[in-house]
């Protein structure tokens, strides 16, 4: 996939000389124009392509939003340099204020990129040149994308500012508000909806990576699950069954950037790594212990950041002889031939040429993920019948599990819920399964469980530095990130989250 960066402003100019003689106003040659951009299908393509290139940006920093918050990751502490306590670390230990950084910034990001896409929206409605077999593919990413990014924002926010067209006029902006999560919910599906009518449910070769029908369905039948809609989630999980998607042989497969787009895979963020384009990953990098160096990347003189580090909890999560824990997770690295205790996320780890680079895409929608919400929503619409168990066997046989028999309603969602955890994890995923399955009470009381383990026995050696009083100290308001500061002192008709 290729990035494309568009450019939405018309710069004119305008020369008078003394002698009061007009001159043709002209475009500047150095920039694209709106008005000479938009026209035909290549240029709508790459108006997608430049959201899509967001996508990289938002996808690089969500493990921090996705996974830090949750039980399956802490970090690798750094006592000499505590800088980043503020910002990415208080998700971890959930000191997390309206004033975060990291909050601001994924706000920006998030509505940077519904802006691009809604201007392409706007502009497409207008092209002529570009007949409607082409036109709904196009149309249909863009909706996915925008249904998308909202489904993480009202999960993260609650209620949030919902934009389905741009501005004509600046000002209008000091007006916006946040709107119900019900209307945010209500355009999701919407979007979705129509994406499912106008998106095909393959591309030819060049084109594998896009968003298809399958992934519309998919994310639908998420959408309908995270609602606790479970008939609506099973009849839409029900229709990607036949689109050809299957289980890898192995699991491995899923990951190895020289098997990507494979058959399991529904919807997976596209990188591209081993030269000088931008568009590669690095996520070895950033999960990899501090201390490492070059024993996990395979790059000496590195400097990793010792982020996304298993705890000691998602260790002790896998089942003896579980195929996947190997490929997930490490116990530790051998450094100058020793061996070094500090778990890491395996699940990226793979041989790349140039430092830094690695080829990584990042899985979004697999199979796999369909077969448990569909197991899922089966058993809480109806109960655990054979087909539910079906649908979680496939994936634990696949893991060289025994299959799962005689549950009940309640044994049956703790086992899905546990499935989900290893079968998904460090893919983003642990954060909104745990916001779903419970309330905001029990939510605060899984989690300070959790904090109170990690205090008794760290997953990672502190340095002799005591954790602080607040570290690990969950409230019902945390269900929810606070709205930035700054988009607050911009509009103050923007409300405060509760607790904040």
């Amino acid at each position: 996939m290729k990035k494309i960066t568009v450019i939405g402003t018309l710069v004119l100019s305008l020369s008078q000389f003394a002698c009061k003689e007009d001159f043709l106003v002209t475009t500047d040659p150095t920039r694209i124009g709106a008005d000479l951009f938009y026209k035909n299908e290549t240029q709508l393509n790459q108006a997608v392509n430049g959201v899509y290139g967001q996508l990289q940006t938002i996808t690089n920093a969500a493990y921090i939003f996705q996974e830090f918050t949750s039980d399956n990751t802490t970090l690798d502490f750094n006592p000499l340099d505590r800088g980043g306590a503020a910002g990415w670390e208080a998700f971890e230990f959930s000191t997390v204020n309206q004033g975060n950084g990291e909050i601001s910034n994924m706000w920006n990001q998030y509505y940077s990129a519904m802006y691009n896409i809604n201007y392409a929206l706007e502009k497409m409605s207008g092209a002529t040149t570009i007949d409607a077999a082409a036109k709904g593919p196009i149309e249909g990413q863009l909706k996915w994308l925008r249904a998308y990014l909202y489904f993480h924002l009202v999960q993260y926010f609650g209620d949030v500012v919902l934009v389905t067209n741009t501005l004509d006029k600046p000002d209008k902006a000091f007006d916006l508000v946040r709107s119900p999560q019900a209307d945010v919910w209500a355009q999701i599906e919407k979007d979705l909806k129509e994406a499912v009518t106008l998106l095909p449910a393959t591309y030819p070769a060049a084109q594998v990576g896009r968003v298809t029908k399958g992934a519309a369905l998919s994310l639908l039948g998420k959408v309908y699950l995270t609602q606790k809609k479970y008939a609506d989630a099973v009849t839409t999980l029900k229709q990607v069954l036949p689109l050809g998607y299957s289980l890898n042989a192995k699991y491995a497969d899923n990951f190895d950037p020289a098997r990507k787009n494979g058959p399991e895979s529904i919807f997976e963020v596209q990188y591209q790594g081993g030269n000088d384009l931008g568009e590669w990953s690095n996520f070895v990098y950033v999960f990899a212990p501090r201390a490492s160096a070059g024993a996990v990347t395979g790059f000496a003189n590195t400097t990793p950041g010792g982020r996304n580090i298993p705890t000691n909890d998602m260790m002790a999560a896998y089942e003896p002889g579980d195929l996947r824990k190997d490929v997930s997770v490490q116990p530790g690295y051998t450094l100058n031939g020793k061996f070094v205790a500090m778990p890491f996320v395996n699940k990226y780890r793979y041989a790349h040429t140039i430092s830094g680079r690695s080829d990584n895409n990042w899985p979004v929608l697999r199979y796999a993920d369909v077969l448990l919400m569909l197991a899922e929503s089966i058993n809480e619409a109806s109960g655990p019948d054979a087909e539910a168990l079906g649908y979680l066997n496939q994936v634990r046989t696949r893991a060289g599990l025994k299959a799962l028999s005689g549950l009940d309603k309640v044994a049956f969602r703790d086992a899905v819920l546990k499935e989900r955890r290893v079968e998904l994890a460090f893919e983003n995923h642990r954060w909104f399964d745990l916001r779903r399955t419970k309330t905001p009470a029990e939510l605060s009381a899984f989690m300070n469980a959790h904090g109170a383990r990690e205090k008794a026995k760290p997953t990672v050696d502190r340095g002799g530095i005591a954790f602080n009083a607040l570290d690990y100290v969950y409230t019902d308001n945390e269900y929810y990130f606070p709205i930035p500061a700054p988009q607050i002192l911009i509009n103050n008709k923007l409300t405060q989250n509760p607790g904040y």
